[in-house]
């Protein structure tokens, strides 16, 4: 089984323009693991290149475009560069949008892309998602196939087949759908909820949904930082 570093864990988060008004679970979620050292990073930190002092940063939820936007062609590169040099990056829905490689402010970091973009404001709800063994593997439920999660219109994410990025794994699927705002039904289901991949010598892991707002899986995100501490 793997184990924690002695060292403390430092552990940057986002919470600058794109980020939602309330970050309250996410840096609680964070706040209960003992071997992390959070700290929370504006747009002028990254862009200064303090992410070096980090280990992982954590992208929040909120706007994906406001957030990849915000950072600026600058802000990316330094996360990029960031990633590519070994270290590690999570993100939470918006975090998530940010990560794939389908926008013009898109960090490119995951090769994803998102699907029913016409339709991403598709609502809120508590969604079932199935994991796959490498799920179960890495979020640590060997006998849990299928979770119920917080759903806060997170990206329907699918493999983007872009060149010189390698394919993501798979961590879960969504079994259920939220489809409201006249957002149309069966699109969601069968699409990808957690997805991991590597990026240079970096680790990135993003969730769609929100394990930091669902009692229960707040643990995912420390599970996920365990990964992403794996990296060769």
């Amino acid at each position: 089984m793997w184990r924690w570093q002695q060292k403390l864990i430092r552990v940057a988060v986002y919470t600058d323009t794109g980020t939602s008004k309330d970050l309250s679970a996410v840096l609680k979620a964070l706040a209960a693991f003992p071997e992390l050292a959070v700290e929370t990073l504006k747009v002028k930190d990254i862009q200064a290149g303090r992410l070096s002092e980090f280990a992982l940063v954590v992208f929040p939820g909120g706007s994906g475009g406001g957030e990849g936007k915000a950072l600026g062609d600058e802000g990316r590169e330094k996360v990029r560069q960031f990633v590519r040099e070994g270290k590690g990056y999570i993100g939470i829905c918006a975090g998530a949008y940010l990560a794939s490689s389908d926008y013009p402010w898109s960090l490119n970091l995951l090769n994803a892309k998102v699907l029913d973009k016409q339709h991403w404001a598709r609502g809120n709800g508590t969604v079932e998602i199935r994991l796959s063994d490498d799920g179960k593997t890495v979020l640590k439920r060997p006998e849990s196939a299928s979770v119920r999660i917080a759903y806060r219109q997170g990206p329907l994410l699918a493999p983007a087949g872009k060149p010189g990025l390698p394919p993501y794994k798979e961590l879960a699927t969504y079994v259920g759908e939220v489809a409201l705002k006249g957002a149309p039904k069966g699109v969601m289901p069968g699409t990808t909820a957690i997805a991991a991949g590597e990026f240079g010598k970096g680790r990135v892991l993003c969730f769609s949904p929100h394990p930091e707002k669902t009692p229960g899986l707040e643990d995912f995100l420390r599970h996920a930082i365990a990964w992403i501490q794996q990296a060769p």
